[in-house]
């Protein structure tokens, strides 16, 4: 079973999510060094504080656009792939109010992670590539909203993979 039929299957057991959205490893490096644009006259920053895992790629490109060598995580857990999971494990903290630090994940959708996130490093400036509504008012910083029904694919969740012609599809 593919990837995106067992994404299908779960979709439609969730009624959150009506459509998929993919990126690509490209576009995913124009929108983060595009947020490394609107973050540079925002700093200087002390260093950047990834929210593992999906902020991890973001963070190394807009570490390097930014000129910033000090990067630290926070680790979280709030779903897996297929489910979501009623709460937000923090595997990883920060010391610190983050005070001149800059947060920076890939996303925020519902704002649970950020509402964490928040909690331990208040005074950081809290950026993300993409937002959706109801997560949006959590962070300073996004380049693209997203709109809360849609389901990202992450390049380093998606591979690719052969895919039957148009003219050949009714020949199966």
């Amino acid at each position: 079973m593919s990837i995106f039929t067992t994404l299908k299957t779960n979709m439609s057991k969730n009624s959150d999510y009506q459509k998929t959205y993919p990126i690509s490893w490209d576009q995913l490096h124009r929108d983060s060094k595009a947020l490394a644009w609107r973050l540079l006259n925002i700093g200087p920053f002390k260093g950047i504080i990834a929210i593992t895992r999906g902020g991890l790629v973001p963070a190394a490109i807009i570490a390097r656009e930014l000129d910033i060598r000090l990067v630290d995580t926070i680790c979280l857990s709030s779903y897996d792939w297929q489910d979501r999971k009623g709460e937000v494990n923090t595997l990883k903290s920060f010391d610190g109010d983050g005070k001149g630090w800059l947060i920076i994940d890939d996303l925020v959708d519902t704002g649970r992670t950020a509402q964490v996130v928040r909690e331990i490093v208040p005074e950081a400036h809290f950026a993300t590539v993409y937002a959706k509504p109801a997560g949006r008012p959590m962070v300073d910083t996004f380049i693209t909203e997203v709109s809360q029904d849609t389901w990202i694919l992450f390049p380093w969740d998606t591979e690719s993979q052969f895919v039957v012609p148009l003219a050949g599809r009714d020949k199966r």
